[in-house]
Parts: C-alpha cells; structure tokens; sequence
C-alpha cells in the first residue's frame, strides 16, 4: 500500500513536543515532506532528526505564531525550500488557567493571542497560497472543552470553541478552491500537558469515559492524518471528536 501522503508537504505548528510531534512522526512515516514549526528550538531540531534517521524528510523553521512578520518568513522559507505547502496543522496551544474571578488581562490575552489569533495568522499566509496551487488540507486542533466548557479555563475554551468556528467560516470560503478545513477536538489525552493534573481528576475523567481510558497522543494522530489524507477529501467543515466517547 502506497505511504498516504507521498509527495505532500505538512507545516505542523507546535510540531516539536506534545501532540505536534506525535503528529510530524506519522505524517512522516506516510511520506510527507513535514516542516516542525514551534519556539523551541533544540526540541524542533530533534523531531527534524528522529524524521530524517528514520529515512524521512523534514525541516525546522522556529516561528512565534503570534508574530507576522516571522509567520511570513516562515512561509517563504518553506516555499523556498519544498515549492508547496499542501497540509497546515494548527496545533500550537498554551494555558493559562484561573477562574473567572481570579484570571488576569495578561493570562487572557496570551492564551488568546496563541491559540486564535496564532491559528488565524498562519491559516490566512499558509491560505493565499493553497489557493494558488488549488489544493489543501487545513486542520485545527480544537479540544472536547470547546464543545462544553471546562473550570477555570475561560481563555483557554473561548479559543477552543472560536476555532470551531472559523473552520467552519473557511471551509464555506476555501471548498471551493480545492481545500478542506476540519477541526479535532481530543479529549483528555495522555501528553504533558495533563501532568499538573491531580490524579483523583484523572480517575474521574477515565470513569466518566465510556471506552474507560485517557487518549493516547497516536489517536489523535491517526485522525489528523485521516483527515489530512485523500481518503477525507469530502469531509469539509467537520469537528472530529476523539475522546472516547466522553461527551456523548
């Protein structure tokens, strides 16, 4: 069976640790040309070298996604050095969490600034050109607190649910320029970012979950490569959800 993604080149945000690199290593390991853009640098480096040990072809490009001028660059960089940009994974996202009462303008604003406006900024460079080519794949990494909330994470879910909605803007715009615009919303999944949890909270979120586990980093990977696949060519508009059945 040919590798899904032969000839396709992948600009994964967040591509250097969590769920980004998860992401970069099965894209790769279908074939794709995979750019890790993220902040930090010795971590996107390593990702770039697992890819190549593996026989891959990757590159790093370091890029604050809440910055234009470094948003465009990076685009040209990655033109420059592929000709194409054929699949954009938004899946750079910070938390700042506080409750209502307690949550500072900064700790609004930041978390804001990257995971909604950072999503914007790349998808509108990454855009002009995939209309140019006819052809793309954008998904975004939505979360299962966007489709119902979370305590004390005003920020954070207000990203979440907005970027469901500006999917939904961009496949009615995009679809008809041969691009597809999807969004995934992972449940609770087993990365970094839950470690600060405390564990009665995570027996309790696996209790409440039908399939009676936490996600694993590689589920959301294969979703993110199914719908970066041509297999998804008609799912246009969609909110995967891939929490185990937690908010049926």
């Amino acid at each position: 069976m040919a590798n899904r993604l032969e000839n396709r080149v992948a600009l994964i945000t967040g591509g250097a640790q969590g769920l980004g690199r998860h992401i970069a290593l099965r894209f790769a390991a279908e074939g794709a040309k995979v750019v890790v853009l993220d902040v930090v640098e010795d971590k996107a480096n390593a990702v770039v070298e697992e890819i190549k040990a593996a026989g891959g072809d990757a590159l790093a490009t370091i890029c604050d996604v809440t910055n234009r001028d470094q948003i465009a660059a990076t685009v040209q960089r990655v033109i420059d050095a592929y000709s194409q940009i054929d699949i954009l994974g938004n899946n750079a996202g910070i938390t700042k969490d506080a409750r209502l009462v307690k949550m500072t303008e900064e700790q609004f604003d930041a978390v804001i600034n990257v995971n909604l406006k950072g999503v914007f900024n790349l998808t509108q460079a990454v855009a002009l050109h995939m209309v140019e080519r006819g052809y793309g794949r954008i998904i975004t990494t939505s979360s299962v607190v966007g489709l119902y909330g979370n305590f004390g994470q005003t920020n954070y879910v207000a990203t979440k649910a907005a970027v469901i909605g500006m999917t939904k803007v961009w496949a009615r715009e995009l679809g008809r320029k041969g691009i597809t615009a999807n969004a995934i919303a992972p449940g609770f999944i087993a990365t970094d970012m839950i470690e600060t949890v405390p564990q009665k909270v995570i027996d309790s979120i696996v209790e409440r979950t039908p399939v009676q586990r936490l996600g694993e980093p590689d589920d959301i990977a294969n979703a993110y490569l199914f719908l970066a696949s041509d297999e998804a060519s008609f799912i246009n508009g969609a909110v995967l959800s891939v929490d185990g059945g937690l908010v049926v």
